[in-house]
């Protein structure tokens, strides 16, 4: 398995690969849900690259170039074999309002699965969306994760 962070190169070979869309902390008091997402992915065997606009270290620093991220995770999106809305949102804490436009960007691109908690707020529209155009939906991570896996075993069989 193959991690890429934020503004970090993308291989130039890729066989199967999952971008973890959703809210991104933007505080060091804020628990990022990607970790997790990252160790039920490998418990599952998955051998691809996950590409996770997180900085390696966790922190956004003083030299962060926010046109440069966005330009990194609109060339991962497209990149992506998969990708993985997870949306945990917390509105004082974990937005997510960009998220929010990145699944309507990517909404009908036939590579996408979501997920967000039963209690999340302000995901009701993400939902409808989801059912409208038949994107495999769950209220659990690990679901979520199985639907991605899915997808990438149904677009590459073995």
């Amino acid at each position: 398995m193959k991690l890429v962070y934020a503004q970090e190169p993308f291989p130039e070979d890729l066989e199967s690969s999952i971008f973890l869309a959703g809210p991104t902390p933007r505080s060091p008091k804020v628990k990022s849900w990607r970790p997790e997402a990252v160790s039920i992915l490998k418990k599952r065997g998955y051998k691809g690259t996950i590409f996770i606009p997180e900085p390696r270290d966790g922190s956004f620093g003083e030299d962060f170039d926010y046109n440069e991220q966005i330009e990194w995770e609109a060339r991962g999106l497209e990149l992506a074999d998969c990708i993985l809305f997870w949306v945990p949102r917390n509105l004082k804490t974990l937005p997510g309002f960009t998220t929010n436009v990145e699944f309507g960007l990517w909404v009908r691109s036939g590579k996408v699965v979501f997920g967000a908690p039963e209690n999340a707020p302000k995901t009701k529209y993400l939902r409808i969306y989801a059912d409208k155009y038949g994107i495999p939906s769950s209220d659990i991570l690990e679901q979520t994760i199985s639907d991605a896996l899915n997808m990438l075993k149904n677009k590459n069989p073995v």
